[in-house]
């Protein structure tokens, strides 16, 4: 059974930092490209950053998030990080893990999320 498991949200003042993880089991992570989600209540669920499957992968952002977060990944340890700096109150939202497999289309997985509030 796949599972994608994040950790590392909680509260954290306007202009703070926080690393987030996502560990996944069930699969061979090295096959998935990974990327981190953020949903805000009654919003579409929107994507901050991806890493491609190798470890040293191709990565992107989003606008909103490029030069503040960055995502990695250990390949190793089946864990994708992302470590955001300078946070915003409009950065508070659910923050979600996803793997897709860059050799199946189509095959997806999320992990439950975490909360991460920005506030002071």
């Amino acid at each position: 059974q796949v599972q994608l498991v994040e950790s590392g949200g909680g509260l954290v003042q306007p202009g703070g930092s926080l690393r987030l993880s996502c560990v996944a089991s069930g699969l061979l992570f090295s096959n998935y490209a990974m990327r981190w989600y953020r949903q805000v209540p009654g919003n579409e669920r929107e994507m901050i950053a991806g890493i491609t499957r190798a470890g040293g992968g191709t990565t992107n952002y989003a606008d909103f998030v490029k030069g503040r977060f960055i995502i990695s990944r250990d390949n190793a340890k089946n864990t994708v990080f992302l470590q955001m700096n300078s946070l915003k109150p409009e950065d508070t939202a659910i923050y979600y893990c996803n793997a897709e497999s860059e050799y199946i289309t189509g095959q997806r997985y999320w992990g439950y999320g975490t909360q991460v509030t920005v506030s002071s």
